[in-house]
């Protein structure tokens, strides 16, 4: 069985592990051409791309909602609570439960600093210990925004409070119990994907090689940075 993703002689598909081709790799295909169909003046656009797939295959057109990124914030305290805020999404027609988070909107600000922004707007509490939990693109087959998730801990209260608008004026703040968190996702009770995404991801670090083995605060971002 090979490494590299192709079946082996017995047609078997490969087997990936960490550290060995378990891995996403950047690619770009052709783009014979690409126009922003529909600009919003807000937060995305919508860019349609001809793509000319490698080996001569058949182009074919993609219409790519074009967002910033964002970062969420996974805080828990010392008893292991993670600090959700409920939130009106017009969209979905739900007030969900989620983690505070937002977009990458402040040109050439640090990912870190708007995950702590975020959590000081959302929740007026900040972090004395930051870790990057998880990275993901939300929907790769549709849009080109990535989110990181961070692990926030030693928390406290901020000396300010945020004036919030629109939606955000009438979020709540509550604590839940991360193993509750997970299993209310599991049961399909809890529907945000940074939540959802996060709470698993800490989770797994807590009941595995633990908070202090996740990757640094300021860790490239090649979905970002490239």
């Amino acid at each position: 069985m090979t490494q590299s993703g192709t079946p082996d002689a017995a047609g078997e598909p490969a087997e990936l592990r960490f550290g060995a081709g378990l891995v996403d790799v950047p690619t770009s295909w052709e783009v014979s051409t690409s126009e922003t169909v529909h600009a919003t003046g807000r937060v995305i656009s919508v860019r349609r791309d001809q793509v000319v797939p490698p080996a001569g295959g058949e182009p074919f057109t993609r219409d790519v909602v074009v967002h910033p990124g964002a970062v969420g914030v996974v805080a828990l305290d010392e008893n292991h609570r993670m600090l959700l805020v409920r939130q009106y999404r017009h969209p979905v027609g739900y007030r969900l439960l989620e983690p505070p988070a937002g977009l990458l909107d402040v040109q050439g600000e640090a990912y870190r600093i708007g995950a702590e922004r975020e959590l000081w707007e959302e929740a007026a509490t900040k972090a004395a210990d930051w870790r990057v939990l998880v990275d993901a693109f939300t929907s790769p087959g549709l849009t080109t925004e990535a989110v990181r998730i961070f692990l926030a801990r030693e928390l406290s209260a901020a000396d300010e409070v945020y004036d919030r608008l629109h939606e955000e004026a009438d979020m709540e703040t509550v604590w839940a119990p991360l193993e509750d968190v997970v299993k209310a996702a599991l049961a399909g009770d809890l529907h945000n994907p940074i939540l959802v995404m996060g709470s698993l991801a800490a989770w797994a670090a807590l009941n595995g090689d633990g908070f202090d083995a996740l990757r640094p605060a300021d860790s490239p971002w090649p979905a970002k940075d490239r």
